[in-house]
Parts: C-alpha cells; sequence; structure tokens
C-alpha cells in the first residue's frame, strides 16, 4: 500500500520547490509520496512552530530538518535516529554577534568578564558563536557571564556546570541597548534589536563582517551547517533508498531555487540578482554542498566545539551521525 511521509521544513527559498510539489521522488522510493510542512521554530508558519521539539519530544514528523548541536549531542547518547548529510541551513556566526554601543565593546577579548546572552545554550549559532570566540578569537566561553533565554532542547551533565542564568527573552534587548548585556547571538534577530542597530545602538561585532566571513570560509573552506535532515533509523530499515533519496530530491529544490533567482524581479529586492553574483565572486564555490566529504569539516568542528563546551563527553567519528548508506557521499 502506498505511503506518505512527513517532512517538516522551515520556509526557506530551496524548499520552496518542496512546498509546490515539484519535487518527485527518485525511481528506488516507488510507491512513497512526500508531504512537506512548512514548519519554524518561532515565526508563525503554515504548520505551526517548534519544529524540533515536535520531532524529537513528540515524534510528529517522519523527516525533519533537525539543530545541528541538538542531534549531535542526542546521537552521543545513541538516540534511534540517523540522518543524510543534507544541511538546509547554514549561517556564518560573526554575522549575528551583536554588541551594544554603551558597553564599549571594540574587539572580541573585549567581551571577556561581560554579561552576555544567547536563545539557548546549545542552539546550534550559540555553540558555533562561542566555539569560534574560543578557537578563533581568544575569548573562551568559561570567561563570559552566560544568560539563555529559551529552555534547552536536550539535556546534558554538564549543565549544572556552565553556570547559566534564565533572562526574559522579551526583555533582553532592552538590556542589550542599555549595555547591561555587552552582547547577544541570535540566529533570528529580533526586530527591536534590528531597530536598536538603525538607530546606532547595538552593532554588529565585527564591523566589516562579510569581510570577516569571506575570510572564515576561506581558512576552513566551508559555510558552517546549522541544520541536518534527520529521521527514525527504522524508517531508513524500512526503506532502505530513502537516505540517498533524500539528499537527490533536496539538491534537486536547491537547483530549482537557484534558477528562481534568473529573474531579477523575483525576489523583493531591488539588487538580488547582483547580491547573489556578487556571492559567486566571494565565495567561488558552491556554499550548499550536500555529502558528508565536502561537510565532514564543519561536522568536526562542532564535535570539538560541543565537547569543550561540555554538551558531550569526548568527539565521536561524524560517521555515527548518518545512516551507512550515505557515508560514501
Amino acid at each position: 500500500m502506498p505511503e506518505t511521509l512527513t517532512i517538516a521544513l522551515e520556509r526557506y527559498d530551496r524548499h520552496v520547490p518542496f512546498f509546490m510539489g515539484m519535487v518527485d521522488p527518485p525511481a528506488g522510493l516507488a510507491g512513497v509520496t512526500f508531504k512537506a510542512l512548512e514548519v519554524g521554530m518561532a515565526p508563525p508558519r503554515r504548520d505551526g512552530i517548534d519544529r524540533h521539539r515536535r520531532f524529537w519530544e513528540d515524534e510528529e514528523f517522519d523527516i525533519c530538518e533537525m539543530s545541528v548541536c541538538s542531534y549531535l549531542t542526542a546521537m552521543s547518547e545513541g538516540a534511534p535516529y540517523t540522518a543524510t548529510p543534507v544541511f538546509p541551513r547554514r549561517l556564518f556566526s560573526q554575522n549575528h554577534m551583536f554588541v551594544s554601543v554603551a558597553a564599549g565593546i571594540e574587539e572580541p577579548k573585549d567581551l571577556i568578564g561581560k554579561k552576555v546572552s544567547c536563545r539557548s545554550f546549545q542552539t546550534t549559532m550559540s555553540v558555533l558563536a562561542k566555539g569560534d570566540l574560543a578557537f578563533e578569537y581568544g575569548v573562551p566561553w568559561r570567561e563570559l557571564d552566560w544568560h539563555t533565554m529559551t529552555a534547552e532542547l536536550v539535556d546534558w551533565p554538564g549543565r549544572e556546570a556552565a553556570g547559566l542564568t534564565m533572562i526574559d527573552e522579551p526583555s533582553a534587548p532592552d538590556a542589550l541597548i542599555a549595555g547591561e548585556l555587552a552582547m547577544m547571538i541570535h540566529p533570528h534577530p529580533p526586530p527591536k534589536l534590528l531597530a536598536a542597530m538603525r538607530d546606532g545602538k547595538v552593532r554588529r561585532l565585527f564591523p566589516d563582517t562579510r569581510a570577516e566571513c569571506a575570510r572564515y570560509f576561506r581558512k576552513y573552506g566551508d559555510y558552517p551547517i546549522m541544520h541536518v535532515l534527520a529521521f527514525k533509523t527504522a524508517l531508513a530499515e524500512k526503506y532502505p533508498a530513502l537516505p540517498r533519496a533524500l539528499m537527490a530530491m533536496w539538491e534537486d529544490a536547491k537547483r530549482q531555487a537557484a534558477g528562481f533567482y534568473d529573474d531579477p524581479g523575483y525576489a523583493e529586492l531591488a539588487f538580488a540578482r547582483n547580491e547573489l553574483e556578487a556571492q559567486d565572486n566571494l565565495f567561488s564555490a558552491d556554499i550548499w554542498p550536500s555529502g558528508l566529504a565536502a561537510n565532514r569539516g564543519s561536522a568536526e568542528r562542532f564535535m570539538k566545539y560541543l565537547t569543550d563546551q561540555t554538551l558531550i563527553e569526548k568527539p565521536y567519528p561524524v560517521e555515527q551521525l548518518f545512516h551507512e548508506s550515505v557515508l560514501n557521499t
């Protein structure tokens, strides 16, 4: 009997082809159809919010775009999940560290000893930013006073030792503007923070953020991964072709989405096409590759950061994150 698998995705341009029914399963999955659900984490979406918890705790979806760090943390404890090396979300930490002008932060090391905030300690952007601050800029996370804004998705043994203080999320931007918080790390900058940037009260930690991100890319060779496509191991046992099929489908959607920008009027941004051309010149590479080989460095860097931040006891082979059928990709 034909089966429909649900796949929970955020509303990104590369996922529009899924939502529009423009992506067909490969021949190896005959009899299987996919229903793409538009599920976010906080902003309103067609099929709701709280995607990670609904997948991890409620088992509501068959396949889910999952936080890399929550996934790595849970897999270190032997959770019954696996994944395919498709990474639907990528971000540079340097673009998501916002400092208060009132706090007088001129360079990363000025943050030492200061109060800083992040969404949750194990939010993937939080882990990346803490790791980059420590290993790239000489600012160990233990020398900062951390205030988190939301509950943690997965518990970990070193949580109490991390010395976290909860702060009310709606009031956190005010604390940043006033200089009570020196920095905020946030993957989705709240409107009040963005307004404060326009008013000159908040700025990014790195004044020439684009140049710093480009330097980071040249050094490591990757645009850091944020999310991965995960599913229960039992589902891959039922459909052995599924892990590779998901890779093929996502690559097809990515290709179709890139074609949207051939029309200079596709996006609301007046210079969207120009920006795409500038990005191609800046990186001179496909910064959204699927497969284990192209993303091994980013995954191993996260292992290093997670270990340093006590979220996992020790690094483990990245091969354990993915289904055996895709390890040679």
